[in-house]
């Protein structure tokens, strides 16, 4: 989903989220349970995530591919950075769970033969504000 609607959010936005969202997950997102990327559950009931903001900046048709990982993790970490301006949080939706509040970070993957939801808890501990 991209909704230029939805309110662009930076790294200062994605912590007042993560700070005023529930401790534990719900019953409704209990199922998203890694701390780093995951594809999104098969049989996960969508309807229990609602759209919050987008980090996609407005008019970036090629957002950057670079990643950010000064600490040596890579994409697939669960202790990864999360960097609004680098790949692939720059694609990224924010979702939150209806039942909780509990935010998540929405992308879809696009592979040669493949599509893949993609879908991280935040995490207010990760969160930088680096620019490319």
């Amino acid at each position: 989903m991209s909704d230029s609607s939805l309110p662009l959010l930076d790294a200062a936005g994605l912590l007042r989220l993560a700070a005023a969202a529930a401790p534990s997950p719900c019953p409704r997102c209990a199922a998203i349970s890694a701390r780093g990327w995951e594809s999104l559950p098969g049989g996960f009931d969508r309807n229990a995530l609602r759209p919050v903001g987008t980090l996609r900046r407005p008019g970036d048709e090629d957002p950057t591919l670079q990643e950010h990982h000064p600490a040596g993790t890579n994409a697939w970490s669960p202790d990864a950075p999360v960097a609004p301006a680098f790949f692939p949080y720059n694609r990224c939706e924010v979702w939150e769970c209806a039942g909780c509040g509990r935010p998540f970070l929405r992308y879809t993957e696009y592979g040669g033969y493949y599509i893949e939801e993609r879908i991280r808890p935040l995490d207010a501990a990760l969160v930088v504000d680096a620019g490319p």
